[in-house]
C-alpha cells in the first residue's frame, strides 16, 4: 500500500492502477504521460526488464484507446552502463511504441547525460518521425546556460520538446542558480519556439505566469502546444485548462516509489518545498 502523501503523487504499484488512473483523467479531458519509476540501474537484468515493460505498457495503451504517452528517463534504459546499451534498449522501445502508435517522451537528468540524450533523440526523431506525425519528444531545461543553444539545434528536428525550468542542483559554472534568471531563460525559450518552431512544444510547468504567457505565444503564432504537469500538483488547473488546450498530467507508478520521492526531494531543497506546497493546495 503506498500512503497517502506518496499516493498523491504516484498512481499505484502496477501499469492496470496506473491505466485505470488515466482512464479518469481521459474522462476529464486530460491526458497522460505515463512513466515506471526507476532510475540509475547499474546492472542489466533490471534494464531489461524495464524495458519490456514499456514495451508491453505501450500495447496495453493502444489496446484500450487511452490517450496516453510514455516516458522514460536514460538512466533507467541502462545508460549508468554505457551509452551502447542505452541506444540499444530505448531504440527498442521507440520502435514497439510506434508499431502501436504510441509517443515516447525521453526525459532529461543531470547536466553529464545532456549530450547523449539529445543525440539520441535526434537521431530517433529523424527515423521515425516525419512532416505530419512525431514520435518522440525530449525535455530541455532552462536552468543550463547551453539550453538556448540546444533549443536553436532542435527547430527543424521532427519530435517534440517538452521545457521544464529545471530540478536538478547543477554547478554554478554550468547553470543559472536564482529563480528570477531561470523565469527569465524559460520565457526567453518559449518566445523563441513559439516564433521557430511549427509544432511540437511542451510546456511543463505550474507556474501561472508562464503557461499564460504561453497561450499568449500560442494566440500570436499559432504555434500548436501542450501544457504538462505532474500528478497531484495543480489538478483543479488541470481539468480548467484541459477545458481549452491540451493538457497533460505525468504519471509515474511502480513499486519504486520511496525512492521516487527520496530523490525528487533530496535533489534540491525547492523540491521539498514544492511538494509541501502541493499537499496544501497553493
Amino acid at each position: 500500500m503506498i500512503p497517502p502523501i506518496a499516493n498523491r503523487f504516484v498512481a499505484g504499484e502496477s501499469p492496470a492502477q496506473a491505466l485505470d488512473h488515466v482512464r479518469q483523467l481521459n474522462g476529464r479531458n486530460v491526458r497522460a504521460i505515463v512513466n515506471l519509476l526507476g532510475e540509475h540501474h547499474d546492472d542489466r537484468p533490471p534494464v531489461r526488464s524495464d524495458a519490456a515493460e514499456y514495451r508491453a505498457l505501450a500495447g496495453d495503451i493502444a489496446n484500450s484507446n487511452l490517450e496516453a504517452t510514455i516516458s522514460i528517463k536514460p538512466s533507467q534504459l541502462g545508460l549508468d552502463l554505457g551509452e551502447d546499451i542505452f541506444r540499444e534498449e530505448l531504440e527498442d522501445v521507440v520502435a514497439a511504441a510506434a508499431d502501436h502508435g504510441v509517443f515516447v517522451w525521453i526525459d532529461m537528468e543531470d547536466h553529464t547525460t545532456t549530450d547523449v540524450t539529445l543525440d539520441a533523440f535526434e537521431d530517433l526523431a529523424r527515423e521515425y518521425g516525419g512532416d505530419d506525425e512525431y514520435r518522440v519528444g525530449v525535455c530541455v531545461q532552462a536552468n543550463l546556460k547551453r539550453t538556448r543553444a540546444d533549443v536553436e539545434r532542435l527547430a527543424d528536428v521532427p519530435g517534440k520538446v517538452r521545457f521544464v525550468k529545471g530540478a536538478y542542483n547543477e554547478p554554478d559554472e554550468i547553470s543559472y542558480s536564482s529563480s528570477a534568471r531561470v523565469n527569465h531563460e524559460y520565457e526567453a525559450l518559449l518566445e523563441y519556439a513559439f516564433e521557430h518552431y511549427d509544432r511540437g512544444i511542451a510546456v511543463g510547468s505550474h507556474d501561472p505566469a508562464m503557461i499564460d504567457r504561453a497561450i499568449e505565444l500560442h494566440e500570436e503564432h499559432g504555434t500548436e502546444f501542450e501544457i504538462q504537469m505532474l500528478m497531484g500538483v495543480r489538478d483543479d488547473a488541470q481539468y480548467e485548462l484541459a477545458a481549452e488546450y491540451p493538457v497533460y498530467q505525468y504519471v509515474p507508478y511502480g513499486d519504486r516509489w520511496k525512492s521516487y520521492m527520496y530523490r525528487r526531494v533530496t535533489e534540491r531543497k525547492e523540491n521539498l518545498w514544492f511538494a509541501l506546497r502541493a499537499i496544501l493546495g497553493r
